[in-house]
């Protein structure tokens, strides 16, 4: 999930427009969101027939992330990076700040990504957060049903040195947390004088014995994360303009170890053409996986092959699944859009 800083690093790289401070108002000043379906494969017209039309959830914000939707509470819940906040929309309710602060807990005035990223619930079905601003991986120590900006610690530093600021997470059935730890929630980014590792890595924490291992730290971005189905291998996205690539690398000693990993797919050429990088990314039960990157959505099969993409105008960031996979929840810049989604048969 790349942040905010990154969002203008591509917008300015790319002479795209520039977007300043938006309203909640019904009407923004965005620019229009559209959505174009890219056709590879039979299967797209499958999951998004003709006819297929996105939702607009919400819109005005500064930069949308870490969509999750949670179905106890039939609830979708989104970073908005900016203003240190996480919203909740539900049916017939709309968007309303959920939580706050959501990254960033100190006093001291700062600058950059304070909010939080990635969210996603752990075994026990509580919130977890990817918070830029205090740079760890936290619990929300609260219910649920009753939000409060308390947290505990599950991640703060490999090896006494603390993290750059974690991104993006996903747990193992066997309830493990593997997660990104970009540079982008320092303020200065990578020339930031508090980064303390030398590296971007990617982690796996242990709640058994509460050990934190590197598992990767030869990537200069990576982002988004998420195990094909099997846990077999895991897929890592990596937002980097020189080396815009999504990652696959299999999955060694019980989950301790991956292997030296190699290009599940090059976004180069398209990058060429249309704005974003590889960022967050999600995987269906039956391992198609939805990631984002230039020009919206990329729709992949578990081999790599590119079936099709979801355009959307707009620079994307991250993507959620309801449970029963009917809905794909999409983060782009300041709206927060959903697209139904046809299912496969048997």
């Amino acid at each position: 999930m790349k942040g905010y800083l990154l969002r203008l690093f591509q917008l300015a790289a790319l002479a795209l427009f520039a977007c300043g401070p938006q309203t909640r108002s019904e009407k923004s000043d965005a620019p229009p969101l559209t959505l174009e379906i890219e056709r590879n494969h039979e299967l797209m017209d499958i999951l998004f027939p003709e006819g297929t039309e996105v939702e607009i959830l919400g819109q005005g914000f500064e930069w949308t992330e870490g969509p999750l939707w949670v179905e106890k509470e039939q609830m979708l819940l989104f970073s908005e990076i900016p203003t240190n906040t996480v919203h909740r929309w539900r049916q017939g309710e709309g968007v309303r700040p959920y939580l706050q602060p959501s990254g960033y807990t100190g006093t001291a005035d700062r600058g950059g990504e304070v909010g939080s990223n990635g969210l996603l619930l752990n075994p026990e079905g509580r919130l977890v957060l990817c918070q830029h601003g205090d740079r760890q991986m936290a619990l929300m120590d609260a219910p649920l049903a009753n939000p409060k900006p308390i947290y505990q610690s599950i991640a703060d530093n490999y090896e006494g040195k603390r993290f750059n600021s974690p991104n993006d997470a996903v747990f193992d059935s066997q309830g493990n947390l593997y997660f990104t730890d970009p540079p982008y929630g320092l303020e200065k980014n990578i020339n930031d004088p508090l980064k303390e590792l030398p590296f971007q890595g990617v982690y796996r924490y242990s709640p058994v014995d509460e050990t934190i291992t590197l598992l990767v730290d030869s990537l200069s971005r990576p982002n988004g994360i998420h195990f094909l189905p099997g846990e077999h291998s895991l897929l890592i996205a990596n937002s980097d303009p020189q080396k815009p690539y999504w990652y696959v690398y299999r999955v060694l000693d019980q989950g301790k170890s991956l292997d030296e990993g190699q290009i599940f797919y090059d976004a180069s050429v398209a990058l060429q053409q249309d704005k974003g990088l590889p960022d967050g990314l999600k995987v269906s039960a039956k391992g198609i996986i939805y990631a984002t990157g230039p020009g919206g959505v990329w729709i992949f099969d578990a081999q790599g092959m590119l079936l099709g993409k979801l355009k959307v105008g707009q620079l994307t960031s991250n993507v959620a699944l309801d449970n029963a996979e009917r809905y794909l929840y999409v983060t782009a810049d300041s709206y927060v859009i959903r697209v139904p989604i046809q299912q496969i048969a048997k």
